[in-house]
């Protein structure tokens, strides 16, 4: 009995995980070119979203993103803010030599 909740759970996850990259890519199509680039970060705001919940799932991707929205703002310094785990953190590189704008900000590429 609880191999086929799971099994629901994980495609009730992966369901919902789909539903919100769907929503974002709506926006991206849609709306974001309407407004222009806003975003201070790399990756941006929405490809930061969709790769966060491909990663993380809905539930931790989804918060993960929230945060990232919440410091993407005017007087935002912004630079690079990969996704933890994923594959932006992967192309995200120290470099001690960067100017601290430009270095990579995430918690996990600097315990490499």
């Amino acid at each position: 009995m609880a191999s086929w909740l799971a099994r629901l759970l994980h495609l009730l996850g992966r369901a919902a995980g789909l539903a919100l990259i769907g929503l974002v890519k709506l926006y991206q199509w849609v709306i974001s070119p309407l407004l222009g680039p806003r975003c201070r970060f790399w990756p941006s705001c929405s490809n930061y979203t969709v790769e966060a919940i491909q990663v993380h799932g809905p539930l931790r991707g989804s918060w993960l993103a929230a945060r990232r929205i919440v410091r993407c703002h005017p007087g935002s310094d912004g630079g690079i803010d990969p996704v933890p785990g994923g594959p932006s953190e992967q192309l995200c590189r120290e470099d001690p030599e960067l100017d601290e704008h430009y270095r990579c900000r995430s918690r996990h590429a600097a315990k490499r």
